[in-house]
């Protein structure tokens, strides 16, 4: 539903920057291969930004940050990281399985490829 509404004040609003933190509760699956379509589409014309635990919404980026938050100490202490082509593809395969291997590479590659055709 918020997809929706701010992709409609987007177009009356002209607003240049969108912010989805974690659009993907409660979803999965073909649903969130929609969202990431959706969300692809908004970014021909707008910088969006979306915080996300799904691969298959983060297949659809142009860009891929990793954000790592670790406790060190009393503070907790938060890493981001720009991903290259293979950084990305070993990510996605994490997001899908929680571990690397050979099958959860093989669907990150098939699912990157897919989704930037």
């Amino acid at each position: 539903i918020m997809l929706a509404l701010k992709g409609i004040m987007a177009k009356g609003d002209k607003i240049p920057v969108l912010v989805f933190d974690e659009i993907d509760a409660g979803i999965g699956g073909k649903t969130a291969e929609t969202v990431g379509k959706k969300l692809r589409a908004l970014s021909k014309n707008h910088q969006v930004i979306c915080i996300t635990h799904l691969p298959q919404i983060a297949s659809y980026a142009d860009r891929h940050l990793k954000i790592e938050k670790q406790v060190v100490g009393k503070r907790t202490v938060v890493r981001i990281e720009c991903l290259d082509k293979k950084e990305r593809t070993s990510e996605v395969a994490r997001m899908l399985s929680g571990e690397l291997s050979e099958v959860s590479l093989k669907h990150a590659k098939e699912l990157l490829q897919k989704s930037s055709s």
